[in-house]
């Protein structure tokens, strides 16, 4: 089992950064394949970046291509999104995730824990 808490959410203007940051318990984290979601309102939960787990590899949803860095720390069990060029549409509750699984496309179900979520809130 993991317990998983993010933190650095805020407010920012438009074209600004945020760096996320997800702090999970236990001996394991090495183990777990990671993940980044956000849920805006009205809408579902949805996929934003993840990363394997020895960190070599990354993937992207389309909209945070290029502007979006998810990384990790084995050493310090802690899994980071750095966001760069916020726009409007990036508001949303962000959340952090452990899975075991590492398929093509990647769903929420391939991941068994979640965090509570950061509110992230980009203004115009």
């Amino acid at each position: 089992q993991v317990q998983l808490v993010e933190s650095g959410g805020g407010l920012v203007q438009a074209g600004g950064s945020l760096r996320l940051t997800c702090a999970a318990s236990g001996r394991t984290f090495s183990t777990w394949t990671m993940g980044w979601f956000r849920q805006a309102p009205g809408k579902e939960r949805a996929f934003v970046a993840r990363i394997s787990r020895s960190g070599n590899n990354t993937d992207y949803a389309d909209s945070v291509k290029g502007r979006f860095t998810i990384s990790r720390d084995n050493a310090k069990n802690t899994v980071y999104l750095q966001m760069n060029s916020l726009i409007r549409e990036d508001t949303a509750v962000y959340y952090c995730a452990a899975g075991t699984v590492w398929r093509i496309s990647p769903a929420r179900a391939d991941y068994s824990y979640w965090g509570q979520g950061t509110q992230v809130t980009v203004s115009s």
